[in-house]
């Protein structure tokens, strides 16, 4: 292979006034999917960006430049999230009083315990993965969340924070936050099921 068509080694630091064309896309791509706002999105990769200048000394070559970038705009959404979540009163979280642990599931058992509505089986989760409309979907399933549900289900399984991190990061137990990662996955599912991903079951309590 001549040198020119060596593909270029992105482990190596670039010049920064090259980060904002060779990364801002997807940048503002992983914020915006997660704080589903356009201008805080823009501002969190500006923020980004900054505190990479800052910090570049400290690029030290052992990931790609994209996943240290990603990796400092990871730290200003978890910040901002979690300034978001502290900032929303109990009573608009739809969550129920955060002492009661067992509240939501109402929403989809009956008192003894049977399903009201079984969700759907999906015949095949990892093609519905790979389908662009999927995510679509997802994101418009997301964003119709109740801002607790949003802002948890966001750190948990679109940031890829753990439950540690979460409760400590908000302060809040693991089983109210298990409560509230379980209210916003059953939701996205019958919003998914609802969009034509899924196979519809009998719509039967269980004997």
């Amino acid at each position: 292979m001549p040198p020119s068509a060596i593909p270029p080694d992105d482990r190596v630091s670039t010049a920064p006034e090259t980060w904002l064309d060779a990364y801002g896309d997807y940048l503002y791509r992983y914020a915006l999917v997660r704080v589903q706002d356009v201008a805080l999105a823009e501002d969190l990769v500006q923020e980004t960006l900054l505190a990479a200048l800052k910090g570049r000394e400290g690029y030290d070559g052992r990931a790609s430049e994209r996943t240290w970038l990603t990796g400092i705009l990871k730290h200003k959404l978890f910040d901002q999230l979690r300034r978001q979540y502290r900032e929303i009163p109990y009573s608009d979280a739809a969550d129920g009083d955060p002492a009661d642990e067992d509240s939501g599931a109402g929403d989809f058992f009956a008192a003894e315990g049977h399903w009201v509505s079984k969700p759907a089986a999906w015949s095949d989760p990892a093609k519905s993965l790979e389908n662009a409309r999927f995510w679509e979907v997802l994101q418009r399933c997301v964003e119709r969340l109740v801002p607790r549900q949003r802002q948890l289900f966001v750190l948990r399984e679109l940031n890829g924070d753990s439950n540690e991190e979460i409760c400590k990061a908000l302060g809040i137990s693991a089983t109210n936050a298990g409560v509230v990662l379980y209210r916003a996955r059953m939701s996205l599912r019958l919003c998914l099921e609802h969009n034509g991903f899924g196979e519809p079951n009998e719509r039967e309590l269980d004997r």
